[in-house]
């Protein structure tokens, strides 16, 4: 046998501004672009979020023109409208769609795909990107304060299949990250909110300071105002970042996922509703869950859980939400098969990320059923707030 190790340098680099395809904005041009042979103009497909195109219709036209006045390093080879929202993930078509695009346009691995979407159009975008051709670079344009401040800074991407979540996808660093603030201002309040709960979330495991700093905006985070969510969502960002490209396991080798604190109820929350829910508002409920069950399990003192719970509450989102206890017709609860769900996406153990106290994480490789159940009632009761 022969063994050799094989060493690959990933940059993992996102960037933070406004209005990056007006005509004073020069970053693309200037950081991106140059990557096709013998200083030929690079190709480049967009894929656009539908939902981004409405609010901003404006956008085709600025993107055309931008490729014109950069013609130096820059050819639109097309531009391909997505249906955006978590429903476009339960559609193969629209993959085979993004590949018929990235096809037609002539696109080789020397070529540049960009998405410009919410998470979701994200994922599935960047999945066909990074399958086509095994795998042309891609930049990701978030446009939502959940895809900014963290899905959409990962190195994931895929769809659903099977009625899974993200069961079709892949690993794939981008060849950069634009968070584009100016995106944030056309959407709506629930939309603008959803990505507070995943600042919460990698603070709570990472960083008491950055919990801290975000308990003292509360405020002007609920009203949705512009600088604090900015300043959560460039801070969540750089977290996430932090724990991808530091943390020894970028791409998921082992059985642990603590980025996804909150996430294995919330995922089958979302399945359950027929994704009805949103992302950030099922996040909320699964973190109370596990707050409320760590309390239970006697991992967490109620008084901390107490102090997390009514942040989130502050900030504006439900706790709870009906079909955490819904039942089959046997009795069973469904969101509990989340758990298996969970380590099946892995393989090997549960691995369950828990919270002892505020900014330390605790893993845990099963899950007391009883104890949940129980959990899931005090949210009900509004676990005494």
């Amino acid at each position: 046998m022969q063994q050799k190790t094989i060493t690959i340098d990933w940059a993992h680099r996102i960037f933070f501004a406004r209005s990056v395809f007006g005509p004073e904005h020069n970053l693309l041009a200037q950081s991106l672009l140059g990557t096709a042979p013998g200083g030929a103009p690079t190709a480049v497909l967009v894929l656009l979020d539908s939902h981004v195109a409405a609010a901003h219709p404006e956008l085709e036209a600025q993107i055309a023109q931008y490729a014109r006045r950069n013609a130096a390093v820059m050819r639109l080879a097309g531009l391909q409208i997505l249906p955006g929202g978590e429903v476009c993930k339960n559609d193969f078509t629209l993959v085979t769609r993004a590949w018929q695009a990235i096809n037609d346009a002539g696109l080789d691995r020397h070529s540049q795909v960009w998405i410009i979407g919410g998470g979701a159009v994200l994922d599935l975008g960047c999945f066909a990107a990074a399958t086509a051709h095994r795998g042309i670079r891609h930049v990701r344009f978030p446009t939502t304060t959940l895809s900014q401040g963290d899905g959409g800074v990962g190195v994931k991407n895929g769809v659903n299949f099977f009625g899974k979540k993200n069961w079709v996808g892949s690993f794939a660093v981008p060849h950069a990250v634009v968070n584009d603030f100016s995106f944030l201002l056309s959407l709506p309040p629930a939309a603008r909110r959803d990505g507070i709960i995943e600042a919460i979330k990698v603070a709570l495991i990472r960083d008491a300071g950055f919990y801290l700093r975000i308990e003292a905006l509360a405020e002007p985070l609920a009203a949705l105002e512009q600088a604090a969510l900015e300043e959560v969502v460039e801070e969540s960002a750089r977290q996430h970042v932090e724990h991808i490209a530091g943390c020894g396991d970028p791409f998921e080798l082992g059985s642990a996922r603590p980025l996804d604190f909150g996430h294995w109820a919330a995922h089958k929350l979302e399945q359950i509703t027929q994704f009805a829910v949103s992302h950030g508002q099922a996040v909320a409920v699964g973190m109370a869950l596990d707050l409320r069950y760590s309390v239970r399990a006697g991992l967490l003192d109620e008084a901390v859980a107490t102090r997390v719970l009514k942040l989130i509450a502050r900030i504006g989102f439900a706790l709870d939400h009906p079909a955490l206890h819904q039942r089959s017709a046997s009795g069973q609860l469904p969101v509990l098969e989340g758990l298996e769900e969970f380590r099946e996406h892995l393989g090997g153990e549960l691995t369950i990320t828990l919270v002892p106290e505020i900014g330390r994480k605790l893993e845990v490789h099963e899950m007391d059923r009883d104890a949940l159940e129980l959990a899931m009632q005090d949210l009900r009761s509004g676990c005494g707030l």
